[in-house]
């Protein structure tokens, strides 16, 4: 169910950004299941009440960790969402991106709005320098997303992340600020 008074972070045309909250639980895990289809075997978002808490739970309390909802402004129903993790600051001021799309939402451009609305946080409010995707190259759609939002192929990680069973290739994609604002 989507909230009668969100607090968005960021808004764009079609969709806005918040952060995740505990009440969004049975709304984030019924889009889940009903994705299920779509994310595999890219992405096992949480699809029960507890592996959401658990999930939600660290990317509220975790400092290393931002977690967004891409939510659709006409309704404030959920499209998808937007994790920036193992976020490093000091010299480095970096974080890895980590994104999937509910199936209702795939395809309609708002993973893209969501997206750069999230850059323009990351960039902005959160002071990073550096956003990283690591994304499977044949998850056709994540490296498309990357490449359509100014991220720039950094090279090829052999066996890089175990994911459902067995250790994947990765390829690494990365945008700074300087190229935001070149871009």
């Amino acid at each position: 169910m989507p909230h009668t008074a969100p607090h968005y972070l960021a808004e764009g045309a079609r969709v806005a950004i918040r952060h995740f909250t505990p009440e969004d639980g049975p709304e984030f895990t019924a889009r889940a299941r009903e994705s299920k289809d779509l994310h595999r075997p890219w992405l096992f978002p949480p699809d029960t009440d507890e592996g959401y808490a658990v999930y939600a739970g660290r990317l509220i309390e975790d400092p290393a960790k931002a977690g967004f909802l891409v939510c659709e402004k006409d309704s404030g129903g959920i499209a998808g969402f937007i994790n920036i993790n193992n976020i490093v600051r000091g010299g480095f001021q970096c974080g890895a991106l980590g994104y999937g799309a509910f199936a209702h939402a795939a395809g309609r451009g708002l993973m893209r709005e969501g997206l750069d609305l999230v850059i323009g946080y990351a960039f902005g409010p959160l002071g990073l320098h550096r956003l990283e995707i690591n994304a499977q190259p044949e998850n056709t759609a994540s490296v498309a997303l990357a490449r359509g939002a100014g991220f720039r192929r950094e090279g090829f990680s052999p066996n890089m992340i175990y994911i459902d069973g067995a250790w994947r290739d990765h390829e690494r994609w990365a945008l700074t600020a300087e190229m935001r604002s070149a871009g």
